[in-house]
Parts: structure tokens; sequence; C-alpha cells
């Protein structure tokens, strides 16, 4: 394949994922969205999460905002099938507008959320600090990276299905990922730059948009910290069996998907057959944007 062909492949994949996001309207508050293929054989969570809040939002007027989103994954999707999102119009107040969101497939709930938006406020204002990390630039992207543990991986086809299926994402890891460190439990922190593979130019005024597309990626190395408290490759090693059950995030700040993002996470627990993520995304500039939890199951395979 020639260079210029591997250098459109990045672009075309976040075409791809921007037609994802783009959900057919079949009613006044019902859409119909469809699948990527994906690195399981079910439908990326992520993928779930960020297709319902663009529903949510098509249901809201332009001036408010999403603040935040509180969601459960009921069961797996299906990627060949259409998912069809209904949205209940919970709530018009003079600040705050709120929305539930019910995704379907073969007339079975998989993914419930309930979203947040709000009129802008001028308010308090603190905040965090950003934690000291390095500049994305000088990190080697995931496609560079994970290709140097392709032997740990269950089979052949997954490191393939997994840049892939990450391909409209230029996302870089701060230290190693836990495929690296197989058998050698680390600190339960990780963090990963990530933005757009691709400027957004086009869609400059659409904040929404950009809210989604971080709400996609989200849901990519949550539970990586989860892993590397215990010396754990994750799924795509097959030494434990893991899914996301809930997600939760709260947009505090403006910023955009096709600027670099901080991602730090770090699990505080995991107990029960369940490992529990919290993060913290700051912009390059030290702006805390968003904060994200999530708990999934994280089973050793019997």
């Amino acid at each position: 394949m020639s260079e210029a062909s591997e250098a459109g492949r990045p672009r075309e994949a976040l075409d791809s994922l921007l037609d994802l996001l783009d959900l057919e309207r079949i009613e006044q508050d019902i859409f119909r969205g469809r699948s990527q293929p994906s690195v399981v054989p079910r439908v990326f969570g992520g993928q779930v999460a960020a297709q319902a809040l663009v529903a949510a939002g098509r249901t809201v007027p332009e001036d408010r905002l999403a603040h935040s989103l509180h969601s459960y994954f009921l069961r797996p999707g299906d990627p060949g099938a259409p998912i069809v999102y209904t949205v209940d119009r919970i709530r018009d107040g003079r600040s705050f507008t709120t929305r539930r969101v019910v995704a379907v497939q073969h007339g079975q709930p998989i993914f419930h959320l309930s979203a947040s938006f709000q009129t802008y406020e001028e308010g308090l204002e603190h905040q965090a600090p950003m934690p000291d990390s390095p500049d994305p630039e000088t990190l080697p992207t995931a496609a560079e990276t994970l290709p140097t543990y392709a032997d740990s991986f269950w089979e052949p086809g997954v490191l393939e299905r997994l840049l892939e299926a990450r391909a409209a994402v230029d996302l870089r890891y701060v230290d190693a990922p836990p495929v690296a460190s197989v058998g050698e439990p680390r600190e339960p922190r990780s963090q990963v730059w990530f933005r757009t593979n691709g400027k957004l130019d086009d869609f400059t005024d659409d904040p929404l948009l950009h809210v989604c597309l971080a709400t996609y990626v989200s849901d990519m190395t949550l539970l990586d910290s989860v892993l590397l408290a215990h010396g754990r490759g994750g799924w795509a090693v097959g030494d434990v069996v893991g899914a996301s059950l809930d997600h939760a995030m709260w947009f505090h700040r403006p910023f955009r998907a096709d600027e670099w993002l901080l991602y730090d996470q770090e699990s505080p627990s995991a107990s029960g057959g369940r490992g529990l993520g919290q993060a913290r995304i700051y912009t390059r500039e030290g702006q805390l944007a968003i904060t994200v939890i999530q708990e999934g199951v994280v089973r050793i395979p019997r």
C-alpha cells in the first residue's frame, strides 16, 4: 500500500465515525443508528453511549449544552443489527433540560442513558490541578506501540481488529499498556493522550459533536487501571473477561475533540467480579474538561 493511501486511512476512519454518529431520524423523538465492526462480537460501549447522547442532544435547543450523562449497559449489542434510540423528554426547565434514551435491538433494551443539558451561566470557578504528563507529541501512537506486543494477544487477528477499531483516534499511552506487563502488578493508574485523527473544522460550532466524540473515546481505556493493579493484560490477552456495566460523565468546560486531551485514569477498587475506574480529562492548556466514572465486569476466566 502506498504512503499516500496509508496517510488517508485515519481520515477515512474519522469520516466513517462521524457518519456513524449522524443518526437517522425516523420519528420526532426516535432515531436509528448502525454499528461499525467491533473488536469483540458485540457493539462497542463507547459507540452506543455516544449515539444515545447524539439522540438526546437532537431534541434539545442548541443553546443548552450537555453537562452530564449517566448510563447502564444492559445487554450485549448485536453489531450486525440497527439500533433504535427512543428519547423521552423528561423535563424542559428554565435552565436545565433532561432527556432519557433507551437503545433497543431485537425488541429488547440494550442500553439506557439519562442526560442533562444546561444554558450557559456564570458562576464560581475552581478545579483540580492537571497532573504532570509528557508532551503528547513526544509519545508514540498506539498504532506504533501495540504491534510491539503482538505475540501477547490471544490470536493473530486481535491486534489488527483493535487498531482498525481505533483508527479514527490518535491515542498515545504515557506508560506501557496493560498488555506489556502481564504478571507484574503496577500502580492502578494510567494516562493516555487522545484527539481525533483529523481536524473537525466543519464542526467548529457544534459542541455536541465534540462531547459525543469524547464519550466515544472514554470507554476505550478506562478499566486499564484495574488490570494494571493485578498484572492482567486484558481480554485481548485472554487473562480476564470483562464488559462495561455503567458509565457516567460530567462535562465541566468547553473543549475540542480534535485537540489534545489528557485522560488521567485510576482505579480505587475492585471486588465481587467488578472493577471501578475513575478519571479526569484535561485540555492541553490544563483546564479540567470532563470527569468520568465507570464500573465494569472484570472476571478471571475459569
